[in-house]
């Protein structure tokens, strides 16, 4: 999810206008009537090419196409993958990049990351329960795929895929650990988003095992990369890392971990920070 945002504020930097991303989204104004999504689009590409110029595009680029290239050698060493190593990639929470300039550089990045990965949008899922008809019609335009209904994260998976999940709700890492719960399809998944070694450290360990018991179970064997972010972007892209589960670590778990593997439910979750599906009566 994206960070807060509050109004426009102007900086000089590079030669070019950048607005403050910690304090700023559109008027009220620029919702009356109907919406120009040509402005979004222009927002978007201004974003993209401010982007381009900053260490943290660059450091981003090399450090997760570095993380891929180690998944494909894992995958590759325990046999042929029958649908090749073309990267899947599925955004969830994006949050409303029409009123929120944080997720706007969400967006900006994602797209980025796209063009550097050769992932073309049609590959690309989308889902968001706080898009709006005119966001969602705006990300079909540009080719992404714009899932109809709320899968809660629980997507398997048959082949290499790329989640890009920053700052979401923890439920949905769990769920979708869960949806994916063998020694043979972790290892297909590498997810841009949250530390769970930072969840870790402010959890209680007893509320993380019984709250997003799939994440306490992997915690220990999963493969962090930390992202570097700067001061800048801190409301955008902070605590982001890597994650991956290479299958020689994930071999080091006990037999009952995967024996064991009820879907979950969050029934005494007090703060599950998801929304789930409505369930028709």
């Amino acid at each position: 999810m994206a960070g807060s945002d509050s109004e426009w504020r102007q900086v000089r930097r590079r030669r070019k206008k950048a607005c403050d991303i910690s304090t700023c989204q559109l008027s009220p104004k620029d919702f009356m009537g109907s919406v120009d999504m040509s402005k979004i689009q222009e927002r978007v590409r201004e974003a993209k090419m401010e982007l381009t110029c900053e260490d943290i595009w660059q450091d981003w680029r090399e450090m997760l196409t570095g993380c891929l290239r180690l998944q494909s050698q894992d995958i590759t060493e325990s046999g042929p993958d029958p649908h090749g190593l073309e990267l899947d990639c599925v955004c969830y929470g994006l949050g409303s990049f029409l009123s929120g300039v944080a997720s706007r550089y969400q967006l900006a990045m994602l797209l980025l990351l796209l063009e550097a990965l050769k992932i073309p949008h049609g590959r690309c899922s989308m889902f968001d329960p706080v898009f709006s008809p005119a966001e969602c019609n705006m990300l079909r335009k540009m080719g992404f795929t714009v899932l109809s209904e709320n899968e809660e994260g629980k997507r398997p998976v048959s082949h290499p895929t790329l989640f890009y999940l920053l700052h979401c709700g923890t439920a949905l890492y769990n769920n979708l650990l869960w949806s994916n719960w063998s020694q043979q399809k972790l290892p297909l998944l590498t997810i841009m988003g949250n530390s769970f070694q930072g969840l870790q450290d402010r959890m209680v360990q007893q509320d993380l095992e019984r709250e997003y018991s799939f994440i306490a179970n992997v915690s220990t064997v999963c493969q962090e990369t930390s992202l570097p972010c700067s001061t800048r972007f801190s409301d955008v892209f902070n605590d982001t890392v890597v994650l991956q589960f290479p299958r020689h670590r994930l071999s080091t778990l006990p037999l009952h971990v995967w024996t064991h593997a009820p879907e979950p439910k969050y029934l005494n979750c007090k703060d599950l920070e998801i929304i789930l599906r409505e369930v028709s009566s």
